[in-house]
Parts: structure tokens; sequence; C-alpha cells
């Protein structure tokens, strides 16, 4: 069974979050929410509070087959966080799949992984992202998936049960939501 780690931060995007882990789960995906602070609660820029399953801390070190950053405002709570950056670099390293959605992958920028890569993000983003694809939903690329935002969630959640599970799971989750 595939294990996703979700890293959450005050002012993520729910939608962002919420859907891609609904689908991992629906595949069968063992998805760890972290949260980035010290407790449990998280609260989206929507007011959507998650109970997260651990916080980043506890987490440690352990090295997920995909780690998962949501995007919206909550983003500028990561990037100061050297956990994070850590985090994806680990990740990255070891040859796991890192997705970021939204605004998040700016991160995956600040990690130096961005560089000569496809990827998309939010059009609020350009200044730092000058490459982005804007007319994909979402891309990937090598083992970096990268999507616009929370109306590409659902393309983006199926991207990454495809590539964790296969492209016949990820059309039997789209069947089964109608999709």
């Amino acid at each position: 069974m595939p294990t996703v780690l979700v890293i959450l931060a005050e002012e993520f995007e729910e939608v962002e979050a919420v859907t891609p882990v609904d689908l991992l789960r629906r595949a069968g995906a063992e998805v760890t929410l972290a949260a980035r602070g010290e407790g449990i609660h998280v609260t989206g820029r929507n007011g959507l509070t998650l109970h997260a399953d651990a916080t980043l801390e506890a987490v440690g070190e352990r090295v997920f087959d995909c780690l998962l950053l949501p995007g919206g405002p909550g983003v500028k709570h990561l990037r100061p966080d050297p956990r994070v950056r850590t985090c994806i670099l680990r990740h990255h390293e070891a040859g796991r799949w890192v997705a970021a959605i939204c605004a998040a992958p700016v991160l995956l920028h600040d990690a130096g992984l961005l560089s000569g890569r496809r990827y998309t993000a939010h059009y609020s983003v350009p200044n730092e992202l000058p490459e982005i694809l804007t007319v994909e939903k979402a891309v990937a690329d090598g083992r970096l998936l990268t999507s616009r935002g929370a109306g590409t969630a659902l393309d983006f959640g199926l991207m990454i049960v495809e590539k964790l599970f296969s492209p016949d799971k990820s059309r039997e989750i789209a069947r089964s939501i109608c999709a």
C-alpha cells in the first residue's frame, strides 16, 4: 500500500488538500496528515479545521512514497520552515513522488527542484515561477507533480493515484465518483 505524507499549515487551501486525500484513500493509500505547528488541528483559509494524524515534528525523518503539498495562503507558513525544505529534499533524493498544487510549487523552487523542469502553478506566483505552463491543469515531470489550484484538485488527485497505483486504478476511482 503506497504511503503519502500531506503537510498542512494554517490557511491551507481546503479543496487542494481534501480532494487528493479523499481520492488517495479511496484507492487504498495510507495517507498521513501532518500539522506543521505544535497541535494537530489545522484550520484552512475558509475556516475548515482538519484533525491531522500527527505533527510534522512527530513524523520526523520518515520517507513516504509521496509527499503532497497543498497550496493557498498557508504556503507563507511553510516557506520559512526549514523542516519543510528538508522534507522536500529528502523525498526527492530518495526518488519518491513530490506533489505540489497552487502556490506550493514555490516550495519546490525554493528547494532548487524546478530548474529545467516542466511545471504549473497558480497564476498568482508568475514573478517567482516565470516558466509556469499556464494551460496545463496538472503536470508530471519525472517524479515532480504540479497543479494550478483548487479547480484542478480533482485532476491532480487522479494523477497522483495514477502514479502511485496505475492508470487503471485512477480510471476506476474517476468512474466511482462520476468524474
